[in-house]
């Protein structure tokens, strides 16, 4: 069973770095995300997911972790998260960690006493070779750094160590089977870091690189999905109400794996048919009304993968998130409301990520703590029109990354006032969500009209909703109430007519 609160979560995803100061050091904190919670749930959003805030080195912006127990002092102390958790749950929220298992900081005490020429009893915590000149097979590897000889293998940066879960076919002497007490022991040590967080008050956690433990010929992920089903166990014995959502776009491998939630990512033809088709000098993503885009690539692997995985878990679309280009990078606010629409109005969980409800920009910044390309997507809450829009008190010269400095850049402040804006839009989408059950996560869909020519017609539950994205009007043969809508939408006799860009939530006449 999935946890109940689930068929009704709505998440806002947090970057802690870039979200609200409080102490005046140009770094967002956790008392800034208390003092907002109250506007994350105005926003329709009952849970968060809190990108890593562990103790770290950061030079991968925190999913570098040397301590799994210890959050970084730059945002506060472990009982300042504590009161986070329960600031949360007494608004009915609910707070989800990041949890990154596949690797830690080279400067992780486990890794410390692992690189060690003795062996003691974590010299196979992490994957090695036995000799400094063996290298692994198709997988990244560093050498010359320590006193053990051997390799080390890792996970993405030369900074992060593979952990070790044992490798399904093993080739080498060196290479430990996934049932090897080295790679049990692993699993062990993560589940306690689990029961640590969750004992504290913690919901649950988004799994970072969910599918990259065991190594070699798991193509099928059989043996990465074998130390999630065991990971889900603990939780169904233990924890039967947290959750967890892996990083994956995979649903029919990861949520059979054990995972509640899968993220539907940019690294998939169809959410990239979407928003973010624009590879080359032209961009025909489905919501620029001027793309000529088609929403049957998002369909076909979308509903393919609804349909089976029906009553596994859930399917998880997310405006953006740190990784992605912001969606306003191409879209402009109008565009953006037509593609919240469609996305809240899903099956599955929503994520929401911090600033898109008021359509923050992608900024073309230096690299900061590994981020590169995708550093521009992490810049600081734009709240209202004063210093540092709202952000921070400190020097602009100090803080985390630079805000928006155009003179239209988006704010809080500005949308609360405007009835017409984005943010209000979002809020009443969410709010709407929240009060129809067709709408929520568990609610049959199907595809009605896909013909790119015309407006996209589907069904959720008893109701019927159309999306517009196009300059030319649609009409849509059905009689109904209209409950809501964006944009020009009318009923005119036996029909409903979408004059350019426009969206409607109809409820079919008897």
């Amino acid at each position: 069973m999935n946890p109940s609160w689930l068929r009704d979560a709505v998440f806002y995803e947090i970057y802690p770095q870039s979200f609200r100061d409080t102490n005046g050091d140009g770094i967002g904190d956790f008392q800034g995300i208390i003092e907002k919670l109250d506007y994350i749930l105005s926003l329709g959003c009952n849970a968060l997911w809190i990108n890593p805030c562990y103790d770290s080195p950061f030079h991968d912006a925190g999913y570098d972790v040397r301590d799994y127990r210890k959050v970084a002092p730059r945002y506060g102390t472990n009982e300042d998260l504590y009161r986070l958790f329960q600031e949360a749950h007494a608004r009915g929220m609910h707070v989800l960690l990041d949890l990154v298992p596949g690797h830690t900081s080279e400067e992780h005490p486990w890794f410390r006493e692992s690189q060690r020429a003795e062996k003691n009893e974590l010299s196979g915590r992490y994957i090695w070779t036995d000799s400094w000149f063996k290298g692994c097979r198709n997988i990244a590897y560093i050498g010359g750094e320590t006193e053990r000889d051997g390799t080390y293998l890792i996970n993405f940066f030369k900074c992060q160590p593979a952990l070790n879960y044992g490798f399904l076919h093993p080739e080498e002497s060196w290479q430990t089977p996934v049932d090897s007490p080295d790679a049990i022991a692993t699993r062990e040590a993560m589940k306690d870091v689990m029961r640590f967080w969750l004992t504290r008050g913690c919901d649950g956690f988004r799994v970072d690189m969910a599918a990259s433990l065991v190594k070699y010929d798991d193509e099928k992920k059989s043996g990465t999905s074998a130390v999630w089903k065991n990971v889900r166990q603990m939780l169904d014995e233990e924890f039967p109400e947290a959750a967890m959502v892996a990083e994956w776009c995979d649903p029919k491998i990861a949520l059979r794996a054990g995972f509640h939630m899968d993220f539907y990512l940019n690294n998939s033809n169809g959410y990239t048919a979407l928003m973010r088709d624009y590879e080359g000098h032209e961009d025909h993503s489905y919501f620029r009304r001027e793309g000529g885009g088609d929403i049957r690539p998002f369909l076909r692997e979308y509903e393919d993968w609804l349909q089976d995985t029906r009553d596994i878990g859930y399917i998880s679309l997310l405006t953006c998130n740190h990784d992605t280009p912001r969606p306003r990078f191409h879209m402009d606010m109008e565009e953006l409301k037509l593609c919240y629409a469609f996305l809240f109005t899903l099956p599955g969980v929503p994520f929401l990520y911090y600033g898109d409800e008021i359509g923050m920009r992608y900024l073309k910044l230096p690299t900061k703590e590994g981020g590169y390309t995708r550093t521009g997507t992490r810049t600081p809450m734009q709240w209202t029109k004063g210093k540092n829009l709202g952000f921070s008190d400190a020097d602009p010269e100090t803080l985390y990354l630079p805000v928006d400095d155009a003179d239209d850049a988006p704010t809080v402040e500005a949308q609360e006032k405007d009835p017409s804006s984005l943010l209000s839009t979002v809020r009443a989408l969410l709010a709407l969500r929240h009060r129809t059950p067709d709408l929520q996560a568990d609610a049959p869909f199907a595809s009605i009209c896909t013909d790119p020519e015309k407006a996209f017609v589907y069904r959720r539950g008893s109701l019927i909703l159309m999306i517009n994205p196009l300059c030319r009007d649609q009409r849509v043969e059905i009689r109904g109430e209209i409950l809501y809508s964006i944009g020009q939408v009318a009923k005119k006799e036996d029909a409903i007519m979408l004059s350019g860009p426009s969206f409607a939530i109809v409820q079919p006449a008897d």
